[in-house]
């Protein structure tokens, strides 16, 4: 029996209706807007988000990647977003690579920080010694924070403070599908007064490949320029923006599954002997937890379960489309007896 993958959601596998979708996908040249599906999805997701334009790329890290670098400007910009975001521990020192832009950092609780630590954040004071705050960024839902949602009021409040002082705010949509199963909130109503957004389908909307980045017509523009730089055009990108389409008519719903399968596992793991959790902070389909020696832990199971080791002491477990209740009590029975 193959171990269960609780490793993170971009583990999905496509499903048998969604590689249907990919064979009947109709095609043409993208980069000469003459790929219907592809069309079609940028459209759609635009119209999601609230957006006026959108432009589909290969990932959810070349979404942040092309938005920073559209809204920092040459000369010393910084970006202001929480330790814990992808764009500071997953993306290779991206924004300074490619933006070159300083990242100022903020300890948010569960990746998720106030307005008033925005407003702490910014460089008020202008002058030739200080890099200048340019744009805030927010992770919908946090990752390595732990899945947590980010009130809406939070929010309203970051995007108040960065427009009195004149910052661009982007929104990091990695599971903003996520946090409108687990909240009832629209998509658009989180992505209202970002200047850009993105969505992904890689992860637990379950498609092999695909995000789009969404903002206004000048901004697209702007980032399909971009994009032609950092790579170019996909050509016939409509045999995988299909399993995106596809994702969005089925794949969303049943998040909620996923939901009740991380709550599942977090309770299960709180009278686990060895393992410290708080099964009330698991608010989507990531859950972290302590043990004593995090990457012997994962070693140890590793033959049974596909878990990360996030430091000396976290472990995180991620659930996701292939993730059924059944393996669940499997992974927590294999814990159990191994912790």
């Amino acid at each position: 029996m193959p171990p269960i993958n609780l490793y993170s959601d971009t583990q999905t596998r496509p499903t048998a209706g969604m590689r249907a979708a990919i064979a009947r996908a109709e095609v043409g040249d993208e980069q000469r807007r003459r790929d219907p599906t592809t069309t079609a999805l940028q459209e759609r997701v635009a119209e999601l988000l609230g957006h006026e334009a959108a432009v589909f790329l290969p990932s959810g890290t070349m979404c942040n990647e092309v938005a920073l670098r559209i809204h920092v400007r040459p000369g010393g910009d910084e970006i202001i977003c929480d330790s814990s975001s992808h764009p500071v521990v997953a993306e290779a020192g991206g924004p300074a690579q490619l933006a070159g832009a300083m990242v100022r950092t903020i300890d948010g609780d569960g990746g998720v920080f106030t307005g008033e630590q925005v407003e702490h954040a910014i460089r008020t004071r202008v002058d030739r010694y200080a890099p200048r705050s340019r744009v805030v960024s927010v992770e919908q839902t946090t990752n390595m924070g732990g899945g947590h949602v980010w009130p809406l009021q939070t929010i309203h409040d970051v995007l108040a403070v960065a427009r009195r002082s004149e910052l661009r705010a982007h929104l990091d949509g990695a599971r903003l599908m996520n946090a409108v199963v687990a909240s009832g909130v629209a998509a658009s109503e989180y992505a209202r007064g970002f200047d850009t957004a993105w969505l992904d389908f890689t992860k637990g909307l379950g498609a092999p490949v695909g995000a789009v980045l969404v903002g206004s017509q000048a901004l697209i523009d702007e980032a399909w320029r971009w994009k032609q730089m950092l790579g170019g055009a996909l050509r016939q990108s409509g045999i995988v923006a299909a399993a995106c389409l596809y994702a969005l008519d089925h794949h969303v719903d049943r998040l909620a599954e996923d939901h009740e399968h991380a709550r599942r596992l977090a309770e299960g793991l709180s009278v686990i002997p060895g393992v410290r959790i708080d099964p009330s902070q698991v608010e989507t389909n990531i859950v972290i937890f302590e043990v004593a020696d995090a990457p012997a832990f994962v070693a140890r199971l590793a033959d049974q379960l596909e878990l990360g080791a996030l430091d000396a002491h976290r472990v995180r477990a991620v659930t996701h489309l292939d993730v059924s209740a059944a393996d669940i009590d499997r992974a927590l029975s294999v814990i159990s007896d191994r912790a």
